[in-house]
């Protein structure tokens, strides 16, 4: 079985890496997590994602150029804007988005 692959971007280290690990406990995901701009960038140049999640203190005019910019390279992207909530929220979040 392939793992859906989940690019979570997020500014505070500990949060994302609590995030990163959520998103693991399912077998079928698998998270990518990246702290700047430039490494979610990268990131998704090389790998292939069906989603991204956005986490919290991300600025403004940032979330909007990644958008713009995963948008630019694949239309059909998944984005969703997770704040916090538990992981049931998270799971239930990522759920919706992939159906």
């Amino acid at each position: 079985m392939n793992q859906t692959q989940i690019l979570v971007i997020g500014r505070h280290p500990e949060i994302l890496q609590t995030v990163i690990r959520l998103v693991n406990n399912n077998p079928a995901w698998n998270a990518t997590g990246c702290i700047t701009d430039e490494e979610a960038i990268s990131a998704f140049k090389t790998q292939e994602f069906a989603l991204v999640l956005l986490g919290g203190g991300i600025e403004e005019q940032s979330e909007q150029d990644l958008c713009a910019y995963f948008r630019a390279n694949k239309p059909d992207i998944k984005i969703v804007q997770h704040y916090g909530g538990g992981s049931g929220l998270l799971s239930a979040e990522i759920y919706e988005a992939l159906r």
